[in-house]
């Protein structure tokens, strides 16, 4: 055989040079829009989360007939985030990942010139309303989904959907909580087994990552998600406390997740009694548990700040670690859209400030602040329930920007991965997507 002439060599590495230059400008276009979008999102739900936190202010403070205010405010929110995902697109309930997933290994549908406004605007309500969930979730799909619609709608027949899915995917996890690296890594650990691996495509996700990133600090700040102390690197003599803590949560992030798929079973019903029920339902429980417990709501931030600041009794705090659990799983079981990340991440805090403070009573010397234990704990839960613990690793430390606690992180992160591994407690994204992917089988055999 006759080897390929030199100028057909040049032109085939032209057009592939080309083409991976394509992508990268491509994955460019979809930070930037992702960003813009995600900035606008933030925004509005930092809006409607302030009217809400007023509402709750004035019941708590005005007597019984103001607990209509926010009664009201969250059988609205739920009813319409139930109404939306039902009526127009069902696989933008929850936090949308396995459906990513799915979409990346061409299993699952993206439609997104439906899930766009859907998740959009029915994440306002369900979030707003007050139940457990992240802004997160609806990020990441939202993200996904301007990356395939770019792919539609600009036609570059010689790039594939996976790298533009992927970089928009990562562009949502940025623009979420302000943590660029957390998106990278999120797509190449959590998605390892549907993202398609190569230079180019690593690159893209990176230049999708930091233009969300670069838009959403250009446009709120660049202040991190959460504020709080800069704590010093612990001696080495504490870290076997982050051993025990990782075991801990090995067992908290089976218990999660075993219970959480115990719920969406549960709650299959709901699938068939009228949107009303459910919305009244569950916007009764939020409204009346917010009114007394107003920590007990909403996404979690303000609860971290409160938890960090030791604003609560050991007891408290065991009660609010039960309390928000199981709302965070009674929030993602009724069907509406929201992420669980900033849920889990407020688990974490929790329950490593409950593990810090018992600790520092019965070797006081030994530990310098119980609020080190909080920073581990939310790599540790996100570790044992995602089984992704680089990211949680990384999302810890960029949300609180606490880099010199990166080696107690990953002595938590790993024992917490490799234990809860060793007790059968599988990823809940790929959970959910078989999950999803046998309901959808059953659903055609009928």
């Amino acid at each position: 055989m006759k080897s390929q002439t030199p100028g057909i060599k040049h032109q085939r590495f032209t057009d592939e040079d080309t083409k991976n230059f394509k992508l990268l400008f491509y994955a460019l276009l979809i930070g930037l829009i992702v960003g813009l979008v995600g900035a606008i999102f933030r925004i509005a739900l930092s809006y409607i989360e302030s009217l809400r936190n007023t509402l709750y202010e004035n019941a708590s403070n005005t007597g019984f007939y103001n607990w209509l205010w926010p009664i009201l405010f969250a059988i609205v929110g739920v009813s319409i985030a139930l109404f939306l995902v039902r009526k127009f697109a069902p696989e933008a309930s929850g936090s949308g990942v396995h459906e990513i997933e799915g979409a990346l290994d061409e299993i699952r549908p993206m439609r997104w010139k439906r899930v766009l406004p859907v998740k959009f605007i029915a994440s306002l309500f369900s979030l707003g309303s007050g139940l457990l969930l992240g802004r997160e979730g609806p990020t990441i799909q939202l993200g996904a989904n301007i990356g395939k619609m770019v792919k539609d709608l600009l036609n570059p027949c010689d790039i594939e959907s996976n790298p533009l899915i992927s970089a928009g995917a990562a562009a949502g996890l940025s623009c979420a909580f302000n943590a660029p690296f957390a998106g990278i890594i999120f797509v190449i650990e959590e998605m390892h087994d549907h993202f398609r691996f190569n230079f180019y495509s690593v690159a893209a996700i990176m230049i999708g990552a930091g233009a969300s990133d670069f838009v959403v600090r250009t446009l709120i700040g660049s202040t991190s998600a959460i504020t709080m102390t800069i704590f010093s690197s612990p001696n080495v003599l504490e870290l076997w406390l982050f051993i025990i803590l990782g075991l801990l949560f090995s067992g908290v992030g089976y218990i999660y997740n075993k219970t959480l798929i115990i719920s969406l079973e549960l709650f299959e019903f709901s699938l068939k009694t009228p949107i009303i029920i459910i919305g009244v339902f569950g916007g009764l429980v939020i409204a009346i548990i917010g009114i007394f417990f107003p920590e007990m709501i909403g996404g979690g931030y303000t609860t971290i700040t409160e938890v960090l600041d030791n604003s609560f009794s050991l007891y408290f705090l065991l009660f609010l670690f039960i309390v928000r659990m199981l709302l965070s799983i009674f929030s993602y079981s009724i069907g509406v859209p929201g992420g669980i990340f900033a849920p889990l991440l407020t688990l974490g805090v929790i329950l490593g400030m409950m593990f810090g403070l018992v600790t520092q009573h019965y070797f006081p010397d030994l530990i310098s602040h119980p609020g080190i234990f909080a920073v581990a704990g939310m790599a540790g839960i996100f570790a044992s329930t995602v089984r992704a613990p680089l990211t949680g690793l990384v999302l810890a430390v960029e949300m609180t920007s606490n880099f010199e606690l990166i080696l107690p992180l990953i002595v938590t992160t790993v024992t917490a991965s490799a234990f809860t591994a060793l007790l059968g407690n599988k990823p809940i994204y790929t959970t959910l997507l078989k999950r999803t992917l046998a309901n959808t089988k059953s659903k055609e055999q009928i």
